[in-house]
């Protein structure tokens, strides 16, 4: 009897129980808050990423007219998608644009140039895809390499 009677009259307990209740709340809604920002970014992972297959892939310096086309991960052409193509390591004068047409490419007149100890370059694509569609070009996307002869 002792022993329950020394408990009554201990109200330490009582003491810290709030602050460890509020500290357990605080980590509670900070961890659902990261799980939910985890979730919404799942939903970000859902868009479909873009790639191109520029023919050729290798060329020399000079004039060239470059098929590209704009592909999904599953190598399905996709249309009415603008592509940019700039100068990466290899020189452009100025960009050059497109827009894919139904078969889902386009035809690019190009003439990448090389400094004068450069051996070799790239002219390197951004893909801005379709308005309203769920298709995005976050990524690098596939070169063309410009090799001196």
């Amino acid at each position: 009897m002792r022993q329950h009677t020394r408990f009554r009259r201990d109200e330490r307990a009582i003491e810290g129980l709030p602050v460890r209740l509020v500290i357990a709340l605080v980590v509670g809604v900070a961890s659902l808050s990261v799980m939910m920002s985890m979730l919404s970014g799942i939903s970000g992972l859902a868009v479909t990423e873009l790639d191109v297959q520029p023919t050729p892939e290798v060329v020399t310096p000079g004039n060239h007219t470059i098929q590209v086309a704009v592909v999904d991960p599953d190598g399905q052409r996709v249309s009415n998608a603008t592509v940019v193509a700039r100068g990466g390591s290899a020189r452009l004068d100025g960009v050059e644009t497109g827009t894919t047409g139904a078969n889902g490419t386009v035809a690019l007149s190009l003439s990448p140039t090389l400094g004068a100890n450069q051996r070799d370059g790239t002219v390197e694509f951004d893909v801005k895809p379709p308005a309203g569609s769920e298709y995005a070009d976050k990524r690098e996307n596939t070169a063309v390499l410009v090799v001196r002869e």
